[in-house]
């Protein structure tokens, strides 16, 4: 069979030809050649300063200034540095001789100070010695709680408080837990099986004393200084 040729295959043909450029993807054919005098000199592209103003004629120049008779001219002394330097050397303190390590054969060593192997903060004539700052810390804060203690005792003394002392605190105390041993010794006798509502209501009674009485333990205990009304 014969092979299918569009009809539209010359009109293609003279669009693509007619609408193509050389310079379309590849610029254009030919691009002017710089030459070769134009070439890039040497600062050529710093900004270039102002020509100088000329003086114009008849403009008089600044009179010269003329020291007074009292001017004593600066005398300069020459040093002799090889002396000075040899009575700096002469009374100088030697210098330390600096710790190393060697660690190869070859030789190569460095320092032992900034390696953080040689104890240099040890030897501090500070080392051990609590910082300034926490010993003002600590005054302040001491007499902060003072001046709060203080304050409390002349509130509680306008409202007519006292506080416990500390026999009446420790018998306060042993009370408690003598009560909480007994309300234990008591739970813990109960029958197991809690099948009447009589059963129920003494446990849950009991819970709840144990708890109030542990809650009061842990309050005393916590407090060392406890106020109570008259």
């Amino acid at each position: 069979p014969r092979r299918y040729i569009s009809k539209y295959r010359e009109f293609v043909k003279r669009e693509a030809e007619k609408n193509k450029s050389q310079w379309k993807t590849m610029g254009p054919a030919k691009v002017a050649v710089p030459s070769p005098n134009d070439f890039l000199q040497k600062h050529s592209k710093e900004p270039k300063l102002s020509p100088k103003k000329k003086e114009e004629e008849g403009e008089q120049l600044r009179p010269l200034s003329v020291p007074g008779r009292t001017y004593q001219p600066v005398i300069r002394i020459k040093k002799n540095f090889i002396n000075k330097n040899a009575v700096a050397v002469i009374t100088g303190k030697p210098k330390k001789p600096r710790h190393f390590c060697v660690d190869t054969r070859q030789g190569d060593k460095y320092l032992l100070e900034p390696s953080g192997l040689f104890p240099k903060y040890i030897k501090k004539k500070c080392y051990g010695v609590t910082p300034k700052y926490v010993t003002e810390r600590k005054e302040e804060m001491k007499r902060e709680e003072e001046e709060y203690q203080a304050l409390v005792l002349e509130h509680l003394k306008k409202h007519a408080m006292k506080s416990l002392s500390e026999e009446e605190r420790t018998n306060i105390l042993q009370g408690l837990k003598e009560k909480w041993e007994e309300v234990n010794h008591e739970f813990q006798s109960l029958p197991i099986l809690t099948d009447t509502r009589y059963k129920q209501m003494h446990k849950e009674e009991l819970e709840l004393k144990l708890k109030q009485l542990e809650h009061d333990i842990a309050a005393i205990e916590k407090h060392k200084i406890i106020y109570i009304a008259n």
